[in-house]
C-alpha cells in the first residue's frame, strides 16, 4: 500500500481476492492436479527406490561403495542445470517428476543409510542365530530403526520436492501446470497471481508433507504385523519342530576368543547328542566365549569345533528382545508355526497372564528373562545354549524356570553357563570345567 502499485507489489487483500477468483475457475483443479500428480509421483518413487537401494547397499557393501560417489554428485549438482538437461532429453511435461526425483533421491538414501548403520548389532545377531529370514528381520528390526531418520528427512525433502518441481515447470512451462501459470504472471506483471499461486504451492506442500509423514510414521505397526505373518508362514532352512536330531558338541584342544585374541586355550569338550551340561568355571575365564563358539557365532582360533546339525537356540547373557513386540509375538517370531494357544500356554507357565500382551519393554528384568527362556525352548533347534539364564530370577522363579527347561527340552542337547552351584542338580546335568 505504501508503494501504491499492485503491479510492483500486490497487497494481501489483492492477493486473497485473486486467489478466490482462481479457485473457482474451471481450470484450477486441473492445473493443481497436473503439478500434484507429477511432483508427488517423483517424490514417492524417489523415496521408495532410495530406501530399497540403501537396504541393498547394507546387504552388499560393494554396491554401497559404488553408489556413494554417484549420490554425492547428485546431491551437489545445481538443480537448474539438471532441469535444463532434462528439458533437452525428455521434454517439458515430464521434467518436473524427474527433477523432483533427482532432488529427493540422494537425501533419502543417505538418511536411510545412516539409520541402517545405527541398528542394534546384538539384536541382529540374535535374529540370525534363530534363523529368522532376511525380509522378516528387515521388517521387524531394521525398518523401526531407520523410520525416525526417514520421518525427519520427509519433513525436509517434501518442501524441497515442491520447490524443485515448480522450478522445473517454471523453466519448461508445460501447458496446464502451476509453473506455467507462475510464468504467465511474471510475463504479464500480475504479482497478485504470482502470490496467489505461491500460496497454493505452499499449501499443497504442507498438505503433502503432513499426509506422507503421518502414513510413514504409522508404518511401524503394519511392518511388525507383516513380519509375524511371514515368520509364521515360512521357516528358514534348519527349522521345523523340536524333533531335530540332537547335536553333539566337540572341541579338541581348541583356542577360543575374539579376532586374534585368545580368551582360553587347550579347550576340550566332548558331549554326545542329548547330553546336558552346566559349565561351572569361575567368572571371566571364557564360558560365554565357549557358548558363542559352539553356536557358530565365531570360529575357533586353533584346534577344532564341531556342532551337528548346526541349529541352536540361545539365551544370551544380555537381554535381546524386540522391544515393541509382546512376549507372545517375540516367541512367535522365531518359533515357526505353532498354534498361538500353545505359545500362550508355555509363556503362562512362567509369566502372569497380564504380561503376555504388552510390549516387552514394559516388563521387569526377570519377566523379560523368562520370555527369552521360553523363546529358546520353543524354537526348533538341535541344541539349546543358555548363558546365565537364571541370573535375574528369585529362588522360586529360578526353580520354576529350570523345571520349564527340562519339560520342554525334548531330548535336545543342553549346554548352560552358570555361576549358581545348584543348577547342575536342577537341570539333571553334568557339571564340568572345560576351561
Amino acid at each position: 500500500m505504501a508503494m501504491g502499485s499492485s503491479i510492483l507489489l500486490a497487497g494481501p487483500l489483492d492477493t486473497l481476492a485473486r486467489l478466490r477468483e482462481l479457485a473457482v475457475q474451471p481450470s484450477f483443479l486441473a492445473t493443481v492436479g497436473f503439478s500434484l500428480a507429477r511432483i508427488m509421483s517423483g517424490f514417492v518413487v524417489a523415496y521408495a527406490l532410495a530406501v530399497a537401494l540403501a537396504f541393498l547397499a547394507r546387504r552388499l557393501p560393494l554396491a554401497g561403495t559404488i553408489v556413494a560417489p554417484v549420490m554425492t554428485a547428485l546431491k551437489s549438482v545445481p538443480i537448474a542445470c539438471v532441469i535444463v538437461l532434462l528439458l533437452i532429453w525428455v521434454g517439458s511435461r515430464r521434467v518436473s517428476a524427474i527433477a523432483v526425483f533427482v532432488a529427493v533421491f540422494p537425501a533419502v538414501y543417505f538418511s536411510c543409510a545412516e539409520g541402517l548403520a545405527g541398528i542394534d548389532p546384538k539384536l541382529s545377531e540374535m535374529l540370525a542365530v534363530f534363523r529368522v529370514r532376511g525380509v522378516v528381520r528387515a521388517l521387524v528390526h531394521a525398518w523401526p530403526s531407520v523410520l525416525p531418520h526417514l520421518v525427519g528427512t520427509a519433513r525436509n525433502v517434501c518442501g524441497m520436492a515442491w520447490k524443485a518441481g515448480v522450478a522445473a515447470e517454471l523453466i519448461g512451462s508445460p501447458r496446464g501446470s502451476v509453473g506455467e501459470r507462475i510464468y504467465q504472471a511474471k510475463i504479464l506483471l500480475e504479482t497478485a497471481d504470482l502470490f496467489a499461486w505461491t500460496i497454493v504451492v505452499v499449501a499443497l506442500s504442507a498438505l503433502c508433507e503432513r499426509l506422507f509423514v503421518s502414513l510413514l510414521s504409522r508404518s511401524d505397526v503394519p511392518s511388525r504385523r507383516l513380519a509375524l505373518v511371514l515368520a509364521r508362514g515360512v521357516r528358514a532352512p534348519g527349522g521345523g519342530g523340536n524333533a531335530l536330531v540332537p547335536s553333539s558338541v566337540t572341541l579338541d584342544r581348541a583356542s577360543i576368543g575374539y579376532g586374534e585374541i585368545a580368551v582360553a586355550t587347550g579347550v576340550s569338550v566332548d558331549r554326545g547328542p542329548g547330553s546336558r551340561t552346566v559349565l561351572t568355571d569361575r567368572s571371566g575365564v571364557g564360558k560365554t566365549t565357549l557358548l558363542r563358539t559352539v553356536a557358530g557365532l565365531q570360529p575357533v582360533l586353533d584346534g577344532q569345533a564341531l556342532l551337528l546339525p548346526p541349529t541352536v537356540s540361545v539365551v544370551f547373557q544380555d537381554a535381546r528382545l524386540v522391544e515393541r513386540l509382546t512376549a507372545v509375538d517375540n516367541v512367535l517370531l522365531v518359533a515357526g508355526a505353532p498354534p498361538e494357544g500353545e505359545v500362550r500356554e508355555a509363556l503362562g507357565e512362567l509369566l502372569p497372564a497380564e504380561a503376555l500382551d504388552v510390549p516387552v519393554a514394559e516388563l521387569s528384568g526377570g519377566q523379560r528373562r523368562r520370555v527369552e527362556i521360553v523363546r529358546a525352548l520353543l524354537c526348533p533347534s538341535a541344541a539349546v545354549l543358555l548363558d546365565e539364564p537364571f541370573s535375574s530370577l528369585d529362588e522360586r522363579t529360578h526353580r520354576e524356570a529350570a523345571a520349564f527347561v527340562l519339560r520342554h527340552l525334548a531330548g535336545r542337547t543342553l549346554m548352560v553357563a552358570s555361576h549358581a552351584a545348584g543348577d547342575a542338580v536342577l537341570l539333571s546335568a553334568d557339571a564340568i570345567e572345560p576351561l
